[in-house]
């Protein structure tokens, strides 16, 4: 057997099975379902464990999300149409059925008669009480002559509270009265959560659009509410608009809603003014009031007076009497009910007197409250003219944007245009160059035709040549290593060679003083023949003698044997490179180019220069 609590959730579910079977979700601008298994429509044979909370919570978020999605379509539609919508509008028809599905949500059944019924009739009789305006509804729905059901009146309401523009005021005003709401909704219904505020906010924008309904006709009490999903299903091939387009709409949504603004700020105003004129009436009224209350105590203060010299005049006449005693006792008794009249009419005047003293001071203090009230209100009306030029001149700067992104549109089709006319000119060029290439891929064949016959014609010439072309490179590298043995062999002569230099100059410095002065002599006769064919110019240092340490500086010691006894013998000058010599050192004379005559030349340039003589002609 199932249990309570899974007949309510099976119940419930059976009720909105279009909102439980699915999860409502928005993605950007489009509708997003998702089919759920966390509830079964049918009994289980176990119990079920599901929460009902959440099956509540679940319904309340789909509705809100489905309220967005219908309210935002519906703004978008309407300004796009640019018109006064009418009861043949699909999207308003959809929103209308929606709202109906957020009003029955968490209803109350009400037992009667003919079993359990669920209205929201009875929750929007309340706005009346709450909104003093939403009577002339209400009374315009009840004298509605094809109207029978609860739930007929209920949509006739919406469509009336649409066309007053004062939906959003009368559903705020209804669900901040969650006191008188708790009598017709569940505690966790829609319209007693945070989610019925928020359609009440959406609502605010349903102030934009302009609709007209004309309800005798139409049959309201047996429309089917069901709410159409594929109004706000995403299409795959739908493309955004640019975004030129979107922003040309939100500059006429700010100057719709600036308009709106517009219009109800000067209701506000003319509200304030005729408020002023009532108080203006009221305080004229009551100045004369006042002044009429001002004779009156003048009369009755007047009368008083008049009372007092009577009561007077009455006493002095009742003194009379007592002293004569003579009056009758009748007269006496009648002259004291006069003055007990008398004395009663004066406390009366007094007691009234002081009534008309009071109501001056109250007249006084309520002038005062209406003079301050009507300073008020004047700097109320200050300030609604001001914001009313502000609004004015944001209209104004918005007609500019308007304007200029009128002129921005203009300039992108221009440049359109001209981007079609390049585009065109691009596939004119794009042809001549597929022209050209199948022109050049045909003079490629005709190549490679040529190629081909070329190689059968001189095929045999060219493996001949490079047979002979291996051969040239096989003899160039034998010749090349013949090369590089003559190199070595030459390397290995040059070297024993400078050895051999090596050992003779060697010889030469042992054997130098004997060898030198044979020649001397031998020299001397061919020398002088020679001096007169040699250049006068003085022979440079070789890189041996630049070698040599200079020591020409030092007149002391021999620059060539270095030896300290020499610091006392006899110094001689070569007359060749000019340095100072002992005796042993500069023992020979030769004849220089400058001179003709034999002159004293130290051992190592008599050696060099004998070597030049030797290798010169004679």
């Amino acid at each position: 057997m199932p249990t309570p609590t899974t007949d309510k959730i099976t119940q419930a579910a059976m009720e909105t099975i279009y909102l439980c079977k699915f999860r409502v979700s928005m993605d950007g601008e489009w509708l997003c379902l998702r089919e759920l298994d966390d509830i079964s429509l049918t009994p289980d044979p176990e119990p079920t464990h599901e929460d009902p909370n959440y099956l509540m919570a679940n319904e309340r978020m789909n509705l809100m999300n489905m309220a967005k999605l219908s309210i935002k379509g519906l703004i978008e539609s309407a300004l796009n149409l640019g018109r006064t919508l009418d009861s043949d509008y699909a999207p308003l028809q959809q929103f209308f059925v929606v709202m109906e599905h957020c009003l029955k949500h968490g209803l109350k059944a009400k037992k009667t008669f003919l079993g359990q019924n669920k209205s929201f009739w009875g929750p929007l009789e309340l706005v009346e009480k709450l909104v003093p305006e939403a009577a002339e509804i209400t009374a315009s729905v009840k004298d509605l002559p094809g109207l029978k059901t609860p739930v007929g009146r209920g949509r006739a309401w919406l469509r009336l509270a649409l066309m007053q523009k004062k939906l959003s005021e009368y559903m705020k005003a209804l669900i901040n009265r969650k006191d008188l709401l708790s009598e017709f909704y569940e505690p966790n219904a829609l319209m007693m959560e945070e989610e019925g505020a928020i359609i009440a906010g959406l609502l605010v924008g349903l102030n934009v659009i302009d609709a007209n309904f004309c309800m005798k006709g139409e049959d309201l009490d047996s429309q089917v509410g069901v709410i159409d999903f594929s109004m706000y299903l995403k299409d795959g091939n739908s493309t955004k608009g640019s975004e030129g387009d979107g922003q040309i709409t939100a500059i006429l949504d700010q100057k719709n809603y600036v308009e709106e603004l517009n219009r109800h700020l000067s209701a506000t105003v003319n509200n304030l003014q005729a408020k002023v004129d009532a108080l203006e009436k009221s305080n004229t009224k009551l100045t004369e009031e006042l002044a009429v209350a001002n004779n009156r105590i003048i009369t009755l203060q007047e009368e008083m007076e008049r009372v007092k010299e009577e009561s007077s005049y009455i006493l002095e006449s009742n003194r009379k009497v007592t002293k004569d005693r003579s009056a009758d006792g009748h007269a006496l008794t009648e002259a004291r009910k006069q003055l007990k009249e008398e004395t009663q009419l004066r406390l009366d005047v007094e007691k009234e007197l002081e009534v008309q003293i009071g109501m001056r001071q109250e007249m006084e203090l309520a002038m005062k409250m209406l003079e301050k009230d009507v300073c008020e209100k004047q700097d109320a009306l200050v300030a609604l003219r001001q914001q009313l030029d502000d609004l004015r001149a944001l209209k104004h700067e918005l007609s500019f944007k308007l304007q200029s992104s009128d002129m921005g549109v203009k300039q992108k089709s221009e440049l359109n245009s001209r981007l079609e006319e390049k585009t065109n000119q691009m596939a004119a060029t794009i042809k001549q160059l597929e022209q050209r290439l199948r022109q050049a891929e045909k003079d490629r064949q005709l190549a490679q035709h040529d190629n081909r016959l070329f190689k059968q014609e001189f095929g045999d010439k060219i493996n001949s040549l490079q047979l002979e072309v291996e051969e040239l490179s096989r003899q160039r590298s034998h010749l090349e290593l013949e090369l590089k043995r003559e190199r070595d062999r030459w390397s290995h002569s040059r070297q024993r060679s400078q050895e051999n230099k090596k050992g003779a100059k060697n010889w030469l410095r042992q054997d130098g003083k004997l060898k030198t002065q044979e020649e001397n002599a031998k020299l001397k006769q061919p020398l002088r023949e020679e001096n007169s064919v040699l250049p006068h110019t003085s022979p440079s240092g070789t890189r041996e003698e630049q070698e040599q340490p200079s020591g020409c500086g030092d007149a002391e010691i021999c620059q060539l044997c270095r030896e300290e006894g020499s610091r006392s013998k006899k110094k001689n000058t070569c007359k060749n490179c000019g340095g100072t010599f002992c005796e042993a050192c500069s023992a020979n004379e030769l004849p220089l180019p400058s001179s003709i005559n034999p002159e004293r030349v130290c051992n190592p340039c008599h050696e060099q220069l004998m070597q030049q003589y030797s290798s010169s002609p004679l």
